[in-house]
């Protein structure tokens, strides 16, 4: 019975049968085919615009197959806790990286939640180990840091006293029921209850505080390193400010606050270089095999998730070739029905689970767990005697840099093996940690290039984890119950669309460079299904040319009195798979236990997205790769949402906007539309021998207003509910030369 206690599997994956998608996905495939075969067969109407609807149609088409193969085999993971205890007598350590970068659009308090929930995780303490990054070099970060390392003290074992669920003060505290909670000791418990949140009440004051006033304390003591540093210009600063110097099991995780060089001539690869300062700093500090990286506003939502992790990782049998385990993301503050459409349910539920059932699903930036050895470059198939092999130290120097103490422990790393507890405190290497965190250190190294987190694109997560799967690597999803770590969603417009531009620009870069899908499918050990997957995600920018390229057909169509869709009975061919796909996503909503109102909203937006920040995205991309202009990381604002679903913020939910480039596009396709549409009822087409514009051009452009109807209230907004005038005037020019254009 003990033999096969430990040679049952620590998990299991089990490919869902959805024969109904199945069936719905194929079906909208052949109408699309259809489509185009009825344009190819139709050469007696072919025409410009009916060329350019087919060449877009066949873009559609493309997308499509590339969504089916990647949704055809879903797949969930379970794992067995109760068995990885039985197996794994000795847990593995586990770094803890929380990367921030601004401490006004990504406020201290919401990083401090962030590393109290990791450091309350259900986890033997001393084998674990946070590392914050601070970009931005802000006194106001780390004192926020310093100030929440002393509620740790008190918060950590409050949570392992009562097996606390949520582990962030700020989501544990919003909910009013918690106070009530019966447990065996119910008035020590709740006495407890209100020292801590006494205590998390004075935390969050003392920050807000700072916040307010900066200079509400002095830069000396301990703050004297922060004196005279600008953002991106300042040496590197590495502080231990917890350390488990006794190793005790139920003490506390070491946290150690790092803020790399950045130098006005150095480029700082954005979050990426962050990414790789911290995997150097950790490497010589604790040089935990595995490590997990979350974004600044991810809490912990599950405290068990880093067993879970290891179920997976530590799998004698599947695990061995896991370069990392994906966690999905979900929001706690998602407003309801969720009008901006960035809280990805589809993209997990369908898309995500579906790479899942392949090669494993995208890195995602966040929620990840991570073997340090393949961040460092190692391929799956590499044996022991071959690593040992090629680690000569001149070939380790090249590849690792020039620190003898952190080539050191990159062999450990590489070979498995682990430092002496004598070397495991923190604070025995913050000198040489320093000097792996300078900005020059990764001169003529292979950091951004063949290990660690890639550079030469503003989205490192993509591209980082395609590299692994290149190298033949498999990835997993976790999603345990409850879920594993919540995190808040951009709350307004602007913050959407420039996170969308963001991605859209850096997976344009990414298509058009060494790392693209193609040349992991051509020279890499990716399998194919899981490489045609990588191309739903890479060509969002390029998605954005050919939607930008079809919306204007119909207004062209409407002018010039010509057509792109067949009459009569004809009409069928486009119409029907524009049905059957909403439909068939409708119910794919439903099923998952969403409204119509949450579906509309995300096809409403996807619309939006894909023509204004997509598009603008793809522009940025292509002039980067042409060297005509140099790509700025815009962070995404960080809000610290309340826990009901409409939140207490009278904006949430409306739509508000700004003179950014974004709505200038949309606005620009409104007015398109709304012109067109006016010539088509005034009878002031020209004529240019084409057949007469139809009722599918004319349903298009209808279509297409509806989706844009935030617009149309922004013309007449006012105040920040308004589109400014500049941005209309852009636009209405920019409408001008388009209708002037084809009437000229």
């Amino acid at each position: 019975m003990a033999n096969h206690a430990t040679s049952l599997p620590l998990y299991e994956k089990i490919w869902l049968k959805r024969t109904f998608q199945r069936v719905m996905d194929t079906l909208v495939l052949i109408l699309l085919l259809m489509l185009l075969s009825y344009r190819v067969l139709s050469v007696n109407t072919f025409t410009l615009p009916w060329f350019l609807a087919f060449i877009c149609e066949s873009w559609f088409t493309f997308t499509w197959i590339v969504i089916l193969n990647t949704k055809w085999t879903p797949a969930l993971t379970i794992t067995h806790l109760h068995r990885l205890l039985q197996q794994v007598p000795e847990l593995p350590r586990v770094d803890l990286f929380v990367p921030t970068a601004d401490p006004i659009l990504e406020p201290p308090i919401i990083t401090v939640n962030t590393v109290l929930s990791l450091l309350a995780l259900d986890y033997p303490a001393y084998k674990l180990a946070c590392y914050v990054s601070d970009d931005g070099c802000s006194p106001l970060t780390y004192y926020a840091l310093v100030e929440a390392s002393k509620f740790a003290k008190h918060w950590v074992p409050f949570c392992n006293k009562y097996n606390i669920q949520v582990r962030a003060p700020f989501r544990y505290f919003s909910d009013v029921s918690t106070a009530n909670s019966t447990t065996e000791d119910s008035l020590e418990f709740k006495q407890d209850w209100l020292r801590m949140k006494d205590m998390y009440d004075n935390l969050s004051k003392k920050i807000e505080q700072v916040n307010q006033k900066p200079n509400a304390f002095q830069i000396d003591r301990e703050f004297a390193v922060f004196s005279n540093v600008e953002q991106r210009n300042h040496p590197s600063i590495i502080k231990v400010l917890l350390e488990n110097k006794e190793g005790l099991s139920d003490g506390l995780p070491h946290l150690i606050y790092v803020s790399r060089e950045k130098r006005p001539h150095y480029p700082h690869n954005y979050k990426a270089g962050a990414m790789n300062v911290l995997t150097r700093v950790s490497g010589l500090m604790t040089n935990a095999p595995f490590m997990l990286n979350v974004d600044c506003d991810m809490f912990v939502n599950n405290p068990k998730i880093v067993l879970h992790a290891m179920c997976i990782l530590m799998d004698s049998k599947n695990g061995k070739d896991v370069a990392f385990v994906q966690c999905f993301q979900q929001f706690y503050d998602g407003i309801k029905d969720d009008p901006f459409g960035n809280q990805c349910v589809g993209t997990f539920q369908y898309i995500v689970r579906g790479m899942a059932g392949l090669q494993g699903p995208f890195y995602a930036g966040t929620n990840t767990f991570h073997r340090r050895k393949v961040i460092y470059g190692l391929c799956p198939n590499e044996t022991e005697s071959e690593k040992k092999g090629k680690l000569t130290e001149k070939i380790l120097v090249q590849q690792f840099g020039c620190s003898k103490e952190f080539v050191k422990s990159a062999v450990h790393a590489l070979e498995g093996s682990a430092y002496s507890s004598n070397d495991l405190r923190p604070s025995n290497f913050s000198e040489a940690a320093t000097q792996v965190a300078n900005c020059g250190y990764e001169n003529d190294t292979c950091w951004g290039k063949q290990m660690g987190w890639l550079y030469g694109s503003v989205v490192e997560d993509i591209p980082t984890g395609l590299d692994m799967h290149s190298r033949g690597w498999r990835s997993e999803c976790c999603t345990p119950d409850p879920i594993a770590f919540t995190g808040c969603c951009p709350r307004g417009l602007l913050s959407t669309m420039i996170q969308q531009k963001r991605w859209a620009t850096g997976l344009t870069t990414m298509f058009f460079g060494k790392h693209s899908p193609v040349m992991a499918l051509l020279f890499g050990k990716i399998q194919f299904r899981e490489g045609l997957s990588y191309f739903w995600i890479t060509n969002w920018g390029i998605r954005g040319v050919f939607h930008v390229c079809y919306v204007a057909l119909p207004p062209y169509c409407l002018i010039t009195n010509t057509n792109i869709y067949p009459k009569g009975y004809g009409l069928w061919f486009p119409i029907a798979p524009f049905v059957i796909y909403n439909m068939h996503s409708l119910l794919e909503y439903l099923s998952i236990g969403k409204s119509t109102r949450f579906w509309w909203n995300n096809q409403r937006m996807s619309m939006i997205i894909t023509t204004t920040a997509w598009f603008i995205g793809f522009l940025n991309g292509v002039l980067k790769q042409l060297g005509l202009s140099d790509t700025v990381f815009e962070v995404t604002q960080k809000e610290h949402g309340t826990c009901s679903d409409d939140g207490d913020n009278a904006d949430a939910g409306k739509f508000t906007f700004d003179k950014s480039i974004v709505f200038v596009a949309g606005t620009t396709i409104l007015l398109v539309q709304l012109t067109a549409l006016c010539i088509w009822i005034l009878g002031l087409q020209t004529s240019q021998g084409g057949n007469g514009s139809g009722l599918g051009e004319l349903l298009c452009s209808v279509y297409l207003v509806i989706c844009f109807r935030p617009y149309l209230k922004g013309l007449f907004g006012k105040g920040k509910y308004g589109i400014p005038l500049s941005s209309t005037c852009k636009s209405a020019m920019l409408a001008l030369v388009f209708v002037y254009s084809i009437i000229g």
